[in-house]
C-alpha cells in the first residue's frame, strides 16, 4: 500500500484479466481493485525489542494496528486475516483483536508459525494446530520454509 500508483496499477492489472491478492499490514487504507486482500495486522511479538537497541520499538508499536483500516477492509473486500504466532499467548491477542470485528468468520482467520527453522516451525505447528481447531481458525504453514529454507524469492 505504500507504493506509489498501486491503485492504477492493480486496476490495469484486473482490467487485463490477472488475479490479484494485497498483501498488506492494514494500517494503511486505499481503495483499491483486487480479488483478496490478505490482512496481516501484526502482533506484539513483532515488536523490535532487541533490534538496533530497540529504538523502533516505540513506533511499531504506535503504527502496528490500526482498527479502523481493519475494520474498513474487513467490511468492503473478500479478505482473510492472517497472524504470525510465536507463542500460545498470541491467540488471546488474536481474540481481542477479531472479537471487535463482529462479524469475521473463524475460517478466515489463518495462523502461521513464526520461525525460519524447519525443526522450529514443526515443533510450533503441533499446538498450533490444536488451537487453531479449539477456535475455528485455519492453518497456514510457511511451506517456502520447508522446502526451500529461509532463502530470498521463494
Amino acid at each position: 500500500m505504500l507504493a506509489q500508483d498501486i491503485e492504477e496499477l492493480a486496476r490495469e492489472l484486473k482490467a487485463r484479466g490477472v488475479h490479484i491478492t494485497v498483501e498488506t499490514a492494514a494500517t494503511i487504507y486505499k481503495p483499491i481493485v483486487c480479488d483478496l486482500m490478505s490482512l496481516s495486522p501484526k502482533l506484539a511479538n513483532s515488536t523490535p525489542l532487541k533490534k538496533a537497541g530497540g529504538r523502533f520499538a516505540k513506533m511499531h508499536e504506535a503504527r502496528r494496528l490500526n482498527f479502523p483500516v481493519i475494520r474498513r477492509y474487513v467490511d468492503e473486500y473478500d479478505y482473510q486475516l492472517k497472524f504470525v504466532v510465536e507463542r500460545r499467548a498470541d491467540f488471546e491477542e488474536i481474540r481481542a483483536l477479531v472479537g471487535p470485528l463482529t462479524h469475521v468468520d473463524p475460517a478466515r482467520v489463518l495462523i502461521m508459525p513464526q520461525g525460519t527453522k524447519g525443526a522450529v516451525l514443526r515443533r510450533k505447528e503441533k499446538w498450533i494446530v490444536e488451537l487453531c481447531k479449539e477456535h475455528g481458525y485455519r492453518f497456514a504453514p510457511r511451506l517456502h520454509i520447508q522446502l526451500f529454507g529461509n532463502q530470498r524469492g521463494t
